[in-house]
């Protein structure tokens, strides 16, 4: 695909345009033309996610706009009571579900809400989880990332990767900034500034590594993570806490507790698992529960877990070190006959797992439990 094309503007000449002219010594002539030319060759190879990057005014939209037309960025609507009700009615509860799951938008609450209380980092996740569930490919967005800080932006980057491979769809990312490049993975790279064109074979495959640390945190650290969960906000007290930091900033917690049973005493399960807004979407949780379970097998104990949200359910039953021991029961079964449709006592749909992972050293489990 050859990109040759010109801008053209006509120059005012008012009179502070003349003044511009005469402060700068820069003489302006009756026109502006910018051009660009240069190719694009994605016909000839296979993609899912590309990437136009360069500086502010190097014509990046421009580019965008002539290459893909019509699919360039089409504006979506907001207006309904809640984010979900604003998503196509043609689309069902699990696959609205499933898309602001992958894009890292899984705080369940704020599904509920309304578009305009949204923070911005959750106006950028459900605004790409709508054009991957309803435009048609390829899903074109300019200014991607711009509207939210770094963090934000280099895992909503890599959420939207994972999704696009995942379901064969094709998707252009264009942008200023050039640290999501890492984090999305791009089959190729234009270059607005110098229309250079990088094909997949000499980019990076995988995101940059995390320094994550695991370990036991004090039961007030609760108070940080309840009301992003999506049952409720109570926790028992004897409940024990552990927490996954990246660097120095804690981004996911689980709370864990003794499970009765009628015939054995070694089962503990995981009663709140949270991940905070802004790293949801990188698989923190799994990490989180991978490392409890392990340690809690070498202290002689069987660690379950109880989801009952769809992609959580997947989620564990993906993983090589959970077992699936009861499926979980349908949404439509679950739900009482009050007029309320809420969910009856012990009716959540939830499945359960238990950890068959490896464990882990004795020294290491012990010092993750001890510090509890």
């Amino acid at each position: 695909m050859n990109i040759d094309f010109a801008v053209e503007t006509r120059i005012e000449p008012t009179s502070r345009v003349q003044l511009l002219s005469a402060m700068f010594d820069c003489p302006m002539g009756e026109k502006s033309r910018i051009e660009w030319h240069g190719e694009l060759p994605i016909e000839s190879i296979p993609w899912n996610c590309g990437l136009i990057v360069g500086p502010s005014g190097s014509g990046k939209t421009s580019i965008a706009r002539q290459v893909f037309g019509a699919h360039f960025q089409p504006e979506l609507t907001w207006g309904a009571g809640s984010v979900i009700d604003d998503f196509a009615p043609t689309r069902s509860m699990e696959e609205i579900a499933a898309v602001c799951q992958a894009v890292g938008f899984n705080t369940i609450p704020a599904w509920a809400r309304p578009y305009a209380v949204l923070s911005n980092g959750e106006r950028f996740r459900v605004e790409l989880a709508r054009r991957l569930l309803e435009l048609p490919d390829p899903i074109v967005v300019d200014e991607f990332t711009s509207v939210v800080d770094r963090q934000v932006a280099q895992i909503g980057a890599h959420a939207v990767q994972k999704y696009v491979r995942r379901t064969g769809r094709k998707f252009v990312a264009v942008t200023c900034h050039y640290d999501v490049a890492d984090w999305l993975n791009p089959d190729w790279i234009l270059e607005s500034s110098t229309m250079a064109f990088t094909p997949r074979g000499s980019l990076q495959r995988r995101r940059p590594p995390l320094d994550i640390t695991i370990c036991g945190v004090p039961y007030s650290t609760w108070r940080m993570f309840a009301p992003f969960h999506y049952l409720t906000a109570a926790l028992h007290k004897g409940a024990r806490c552990f927490g996954l930091f990246v660097g120095e900033r804690i981004a996911s917690f689980a709370g864990v507790l003794h499970r009765p049973h009628p015939t054995v005493r070694d089962i503990m399960g995981i009663s709140r698992l949270v991940t905070l807004p802004d790293w949801q979407g990188l698989g923190l949780a799994m990490a989180l529960c991978d490392k409890l379970g392990a340690a809690y097998k070498t202290a002689g104990k069987r660690l379950h877990m109880y989801p009952a949200h769809p992609s959580l359910i997947r989620s564990f039953d993906l993983s090589k070190n959970w077992l699936l021991t009861k499926r979980p029961g349908t949404y439509a079964a679950a739900c009482s006959e009050s007029s309320t449709g809420a969910l009856g006592k012990n009716q959540r749909p939830c499945a359960v797992f238990c950890y068959v992972g490896e464990a882990m050293p004795k020294r290491e489990s012990y010092l993750l439990l001890a510090g509890t």
